[in-house]
């Protein structure tokens, strides 16, 4: 069965190009005519994932209409995106259709996941969400990664998974979206922090310390809002937890790290060339923490970093001299 890849950024080329390694018909739309076009005559993306050659089975298209002829759509745009795309979407027929989310974050004017984006958007349609320790650099040289799908209704959560699976890709299933979601979002601002302690050569036992206490960060605020605790103590949580925070292929790592040589928010985006979601999630994270009354000092830390003018040692000082606490009192 046909499916369609919707932004044509590191992941969702990755994902459309392993889908058309194995046999699958799939169509990658792009934005931009030219990189569509850059793809089908010279099979490698001009922007992302630039030294790897592509399957030629691989098509690239800028048509919307057209790609939304499949029925089975992979959503891969950053967060800030997924509301215009979808703007775009539901002028045409959704109805049959499986969608599937790869984007991170929370929306900075909502405080929305991409899950409350789309069923504002397009509340009939079945929707599923992708994460995990799945970095784009890997998937796309066919690298082992494990990934879990999650999705209210079981049998679209099984059908992706079925799609999805191979030797190489290995994909589990789940009903928590929240939790999922959740554990994306949180995880890319925590990284932000691991970075910059990286860059300040702190050494490994403050990058473990804040990496750990991140996650309690995460089950935390996971706990306030319902999200399944195991779920958090998995691939959605610990597990891409630990790639962010510890491969240089993490953008938010790097970001983290460019602050941490005394770059300006500003600047250090423009090094990365890319989306760094942590940033912008950081303001929605802190929003919604406040207004429950949930404790994030680290998510804290790095929102006064970029957005209150706060000095990083300062940010650092704060948080080693926090009254001491009980380990597990998350």
């Amino acid at each position: 069965m046909p499916v369609t890849v919707l932004g044509a950024g590191s992941f969702g080329t990755a994902i459309a190009n392993s889908l058309a390694q194995r046999g699958q018909k799939v169509v990658l739309w792009c934005r931009n005519p030219d990189q569509a076009r850059a793809i089908n005559e010279e099979h490698k993306n001009p922007k992302h994932l630039k030294d790897c050659e592509l399957s030629h089975a691989l098509t690239a298209g800028s048509d919307l209409e057209a790609a939304l002829s499949a029925d089975h759509i992979i959503l891969a745009v950053p967060t800030q995106s997924l509301r215009s795309l979808l703007e775009r979407v539901k002028v045409f027929p959704p109805e049959g259709k499986r969608f599937l989310c790869l984007s991170k974050g929370m929306e900075i004017s909502t405080r929305l996941m991409p899950d409350h984006i789309f069923q504002e958007m397009l509340p009939e349609a079945s929707f599923s969400v992708l994460s995990g320790p799945s970095h784009a650099e890997e998937v796309v040289r066919d690298l082992p990664t494990a990934v879990i799908v999650a999705s209210q209704d079981p049998a679209a959560a099984l059908d992706w998974q079925t799609m999805l699976n191979s030797p190489h890709f290995r994909v589990y299933t789940s009903r928590d979206v929240l939790g999922v979601e959740l554990g994306a979002a949180v995880k890319n601002v925590i990284a932000i922090a691991v970075g910059a302690t990286y860059a300040l050569k702190l050494g490994d036992n403050a990058r473990a310390a804040l990496a750990t206490r991140g996650l309690a960060e995460i089950m935390r605020l996971g706990a306030a809002m319902g999200a399944e605790i195991s779920t958090l103590a998995g691939l959605a949580g610990v597990g891409d937890l630990m790639v962010t925070c510890y491969s240089l292929h993490s953008r938010n790592f790097r970001f983290g790290m460019a602050i941490g040589r005394g770059a300006g928010a500003e600047e250090a985006a423009a090094e990365i060339g890319e989306v760094v979601e942590g940033a912008h999630t950081v303001k929605a994270l802190v929003a919604v923490a406040r207004s429950r009354g949930v404790e994030l000092p680290i998510s804290e830390g790095v929102h006064a970093l970029l957005y209150e003018g706060a000095a990083l040692q300062d940010v650092i000082g704060g948080l080693l001299f926090r009254e001491p606490k009980p380990e597990h009192d998350i």
